[in-house]
């Protein structure tokens, strides 16, 4: 029997210039993919219509370019969220036909007076205030809701390729989630698995963020037929502060690396940071001394990549005069 061909995707948000974690993102997908002989394919997922501009997708195809991340289908067109409405259109009104979604209007206030955060990582879970509600869908007729799904009280149970088995308890830990805000605007959880089942995507590769977002995109698949793809997760590039690198770590964005590296030379920090090149140092924690690194392209690192390699510990990037990692 023919092995199933692997399509890993790289699906970045438009809404400023790429930093270092969104590269590192971009890096292990297109090395998970293309060790496999597969397809790398990029997805603008351009939801956020306020935030979301033109240039700042243009900005993101030069930067990939640069840096020989060259991806085989994608980019634009059909492969941007904001075309892709009637898709997402048909996913609802399956979900509505089963019997599935009800109107929301709860306010974010609302939420966070009714609801305790998350205890692994700040998430309100809704606790239902307008499922099965006659009183407030009476209340509230003819305002503007968001829709939300319901979710069974059920265990959703995962293999992640790297992270090992999972086990998520969808109502305490994810609750009825949104699919469309009550502006028009479609949610990430709906798009995203509306694109992955019809761009053919066997393979979602990103940061560990995520993790808790796969139990809801893999009941998401099965209540529409969907074949889901695998998962597998890896660790963040964090500040000193622990935090998770954003677009506002403005000395770690591609503007700035740009000035002071080459593409061959971003290329090869992050795969010290990923373990596919040694350190430098005594063992995998050490500074990476990058007066010793060679610069490399995305292709040199394809027979090199192993998830075995990759830490599962975030990894610490440090800026002074020289990028390190502690």
């Amino acid at each position: 029997m023919s092995r199933k061909k692997i399509i890993g995707r790289f699906a970045p948000s438009p809404t400023g210039r790429m930093h270092l974690g969104n590269v590192f993102s971009a890096l292990i997908s297109y090395l998970s993919a293309k060790s496999q002989g597969g397809e790398w394919v990029l997805r603008i997922e351009d939801l956020d219509r306020g935030r979301c501009k033109p240039e700042y997708i243009d900005l993101l195809k030069r930067d990939l370019e640069f840096l020989g991340l060259e991806w085989d289908r994608g980019g634009e067109g059909e492969w941007c969220q904001s075309a892709r409405s009637e898709h997402y259109e048909r996913a609802l009104s399956m979900l509505e036909e089963k019997g599935l979604t009800y109107p929301c209007w709860c306010t974010r206030a609302e939420l966070m007076a009714a609801s305790a955060p998350h205890e692994s990582d700040g998430r309100i879970i809704y606790p239902g205030t307008c499922r099965d509600n006659a009183e407030r869908v009476a209340l509230n007729a003819g305002r503007p809701a968001a829709t939300r799904i319901m979710v069974p009280d059920e265990v959703i149970k995962l293999t992640d390729i790297h992270y090992g088995p999972q086990e998520v308890a969808l109502a305490s830990s994810c609750g009825d989630f949104i699919l469309r805000r009550s502006d028009g605007a479609w949610a990430y959880q709906l798009a995203v698995v509306v694109d992955d089942a019809l761009m053919g995507v066997t393979e979602v590769v990103r940061g560990r963020d995520l993790l808790l977002s796969a139990a809801q995109q893999l009941f998401l698949f099965n209540v529409l037929g969907y074949t889901a793809p695998s998962y597998c997760h890896f660790p963040l590039l964090c500040n000193s502060l622990g935090q998770r690198l954003s677009k506002r770590d403005a000395a770690l964005d591609m503007g700035a690396l740009r000035e002071r590296y080459s593409a061959g030379e971003i290329i090869s920090i992050l795969a010290h940071y990923a373990g596919l090149l040694p350190s430098g140092g005594t063992d995998h924690s050490d500074t990476v001394q990058h007066n010793k690194i060679e610069p490399c392209t995305p292709q040199d690192l394809i027979p090199l990549f192993d998830w075995s390699k990759v830490p599962t510990k975030d990894i610490i990037v440090q800026v002074n005069d020289r990028m390190k990692r502690l």
